[in-house]
């Protein structure tokens, strides 16, 4: 069997995490890692050499999918249209605010030039939007409620790295226990983001940072932070290796409604992972599969998660997963 060939480009967790999933997926292989670093100080977890990203366009011919592992507050909305000119491509870019405008500047770029581009493949926005496209569906009169954490938001603690003076980050988001538990007796009242999450931040900066410009900045970071209590703790760097090494996460969604007049229904989605970045990668390379299948079929342009058949994501063939799910 032909394997898939992916590319990875950008080498940081998620790009590590790919490496470690890609061998239990026994129709992809790793063929080339990409990054704006020197190669000659990058050391693979696989051991494939690192190339530099300049030299990505040597490439076109020997990648099928290349999975975009950059950050969506800066890499992306540069990286995502300019690859999707010369490769399929994934990435899991999560500015919710901004997916919209960022489908349509990568779309017209894979649509010109004949490639098929999934993008915000991640967990959320990805698996929830799927679950909240299903609960809506099933469930027409209702509404949804999506809950993350406790955990590590990767998007969140970039966005803070991304920030002058600061030398590393780390972002927990933390639920309102009292408000979930309210969703989950049946709530369907409008809870604002603010009632509904707490953002937790540990950074390292600088020596002669100005940390109060930092966390003015911080705090008032659209479609991040602004709309958040945010509790900002600053700490040395060690500090952040030693004790925010670990990524965890998870979280639920929700839908309640109601079929017809006091016939009231529940459904709740959710899951906990250890690593963030490595079940971020792991979905990715499910959807680099999608993507593949869907430009063997000439389907270009730019797609979301709630575009793709189910049954393109799984690594067995149609007969096989009859016989398995159903």
């Amino acid at each position: 069997m032909k394997k898939i060939r992916l590319g990875i480009y950008g080498y940081g967790n998620i790009a590590k995490g790919i490496e470690r999933a890609a061998p239990k997926n026994g129709d992809v292989s790793v063929e080339a890692i990409f990054t704006r670093r020197d190669p000659s100080d990058i050391r693979t977890i696989s051991g494939i050499k690192a190339t530099a990203s300049d030299d990505v366009l040597d490439h076109v011919k020997k990648i099928d999918v290349m999975i975009l592992c950059g950050g969506s507050a800066t890499d992306l909305p540069k990286q995502g249209p300019e690859l999707a000119r010369h490769f399929n491509t994934v990435d899991s870019y999560d500015n919710h605010p901004k997916i919209s405008d960022y489908m349509k500047a990568v779309g017209e770029q894979a649509e010109a030039h004949r490639r098929t581009a999934i993008v915000s493949a991640g967990w959320d926005p990805g698996l929830f939007s799927m679950m909240k496209s299903l609960f809506s569906s099933l469930l027409p009169d209702g509404r949804n409620q999506a809950f993350w954490g406790p955990g590590v938001s990767q998007g969140h603690s970039e966005a803070i790295r991304r920030i002058d003076g600061v030398t590393g980050a780390i972002q927990y988001t933390v639920p309102s226990e009292d408000v979930m538990s309210e969703v989950r007796k049946g709530s369907v009242k409008d809870y604002t983001a603010r009632q509904k999450h707490k953002r937790i931040c540990y950074v390292a900066t600088e020596k002669n940072a100005d940390r109060e410009k930092i966390s003015r900045t911080i705090r008032e970071m659209p479609n991040y932070y602004a709309d958040y209590d945010v509790e900002i703790n600053y700490v040395p760097l060690s500090e952040l290796g030693r004790k925010h090494s670990r990524m965890p996460h998870g979280g639920h969604v929700f839908r309640n409604g109601e079929t017809a007049e006091g016939e009231r229904y529940s459904m709740e989605f959710s899951m906990n992972f250890g690593s963030n970045p490595e079940f971020t990668a792991s979905i990715m390379i499910a959807f680099a599969r999608a993507a593949f299948r869907l430009y063997e079929e000439k389907n270009f342009g730019a797609k979301t998660p709630l575009d793709i058949p189910l049954s393109y994501l799984s690594p067995k063939d149609a007969k096989e997963q009859v016989r398995e799910f159903f």
